[in-house]
């Protein structure tokens, strides 16, 4: 089941009722203040259904939340210095094929923690120009199918299927409409972004904030960037924030409790992480984020 972070809990909610589940296997889906507590009941509901759990993740978690996933008896691989596909496929690479070190490369470089010890071992397994240019072409067509679940699940097939994103149809053709999007977007963000002491900020109305971020972050000078898109029909933002190598703050743990208390939930990495923030309250996210990066 492919979920992104506001439907998890809704998604964990459904797997509960499946009487014929017996393993389960969560990954990436780092918890909130808002739904870490929800997250510990499931998981002791499925305990009790006696289902075998594994949290595979490296988002910045509470160590209480750790030890109470523990004492579940959940099998936890956590490790905040590695990409979680990464960790996925040390834990279980006797079982996995030699194309699996390929994924977990691609998604090492996607998540910008290729330089780690296990993300650079298996980056130096193959030639670094067609890693970068697969996991970018890989990228740009989940970015741009988010809202097209049988599109992702198809490309899912095609990787477990050992194939390399120049094996599947159209995938290089969808990366150039991607692109050249994204070129249009350097001048509206120049246009647009606004600033403040410690980062740059923009509302995103015709992309993703995702695609957007990096290029606030970058032509507004600070080490820290913030793009935000309306979701309209759910009241609420979807924010993006991105720290340069200078930045010297854990974004993912200030984002966490400022979203939790302004009422929505946020988190990640250091450098990488994003937040859903009901309406009302975007202005104060923004300035209240920026008097917390010192």
């Amino acid at each position: 089941m492919l979920v992104d972070y506001p439907g998890q809990m809704e998604a964990l909610q459904q797997v509960v009722t499946d009487e014929k589940l017996k393993s389960l296997y969560i990954c990436d889906l780092g918890l909130s203040k808002k739904t870490q507590d929800e997250f510990i009941d499931i998981m002791a509901t499925l305990r009790k259904n006696k289902v075998s759990v594994t949290y595979i993740d490296h988002h910045d978690i509470d160590p209480n939340v750790v030890k109470s996933l523990q004492k579940l008896k959940v099998k936890v691989i956590h490790d905040i210095n590695e990409c979680t596909t990464v960790q996925v496929y040390n834990a279980f690479k006797s079982k996995l094929n030699e194309h699996a070190t390929f994924v977990a490369t691609c998604a090492a470089i996607t998540d910008y923690m290729e330089d780690r010890p296990l993300g650079s071992k298996l980056l130096q397994m193959y030639d670094r120009q067609f890693a970068l240019i697969s996991a970018t072409v890989l990228t740009y067509n989940i970015v741009g199918h988010q809202k097209e679940p049988d599109y992702l699940l198809y490309l899912v097939e095609e990787l477990a299927e050992s194939k390399f994103p120049h094996d599947i149809p159209n995938t290089f053709e969808f990366a150039q409409i991607q692109v050249e999007k994204l070129s249009q977007m350097i001048a509206k963000v120049k246009a647009g972004m606004k600033t403040m002491k410690n980062l740059g900020h923009m509302e995103i109305t015709d992309s993703g904030a995702s695609g957007a971020v990096n290029f606030v972050m970058g032509l507004s000078g600070k080490d820290v960037g913030v793009a935000y898109k309306e979701r309209i029909d759910h009241g609420i933002y979807a924010v993006s924030v991105r720290g340069s190598k200078n930045c010297k703050v854990h974004l993912g743990k200030i984002v966490n409790l400022l979203a939790t208390d302004l009422g929505g939930s946020g988190g990640g990495h250091d450098r990488a992480c994003g937040a859903v923030i009901p309406k009302p309250k975007i202005k104060k996210f923004i300035t209240e984020l920026n008097k917390k990066i010192k």
